[in-house]
């Protein structure tokens, strides 16, 4: 299966109810599963991983459409990111939350926004 191909399919999947004690990416998802999604960064803020990309766009008007997708698909998927509508770019930022750190559903979110910018 080509990248394209693997990021359709994971951005097909639903994020799960996640809890306190679920666990964090392990080391083989992450060889797994961050090759799905190669525009994606991991990086490290306040000692919290997160999946973090800049999507580009011609002006504010089609970055800030852009930013609201992402909020709408966020409030209904019950997953929130981290969002930064500037001119021309909108910096997104997924981890969860409650397990201070990557899980699944943060790859799968992640697939979501890249298909929605295609």
């Amino acid at each position: 299966m080509s990248n394209s191909s693997n990021e359709k399919a994971l951005a097909g999947n639903k994020c799960e109810a996640c809890r306190a004690d679920a666990p964090p990416l392990s080391v083989t998802e992450r060889e797994t599963l961050l090759p799905q999604i190669p525009r994606w960064s991991v990086v490290e803020i306040n000692g919290i991983e997160q999946l973090k990309r800049v999507f580009k766009f011609d002006d504010f008007v089609s970055a800030q459409a852009f930013t609201n997708k992402v909020a709408d698909l966020a409030e209904k998927e019950g997953h929130h990111p981290a969002i930064l509508l500037e001119w021309g770019r909108v910096t997104v930022r997924w981890w969860t939350h409650k397990i201070r750190g990557l899980h699944r559903n943060d790859v799968i979110m992640a697939a979501k926004c890249d298909r929605m910018h295609h």
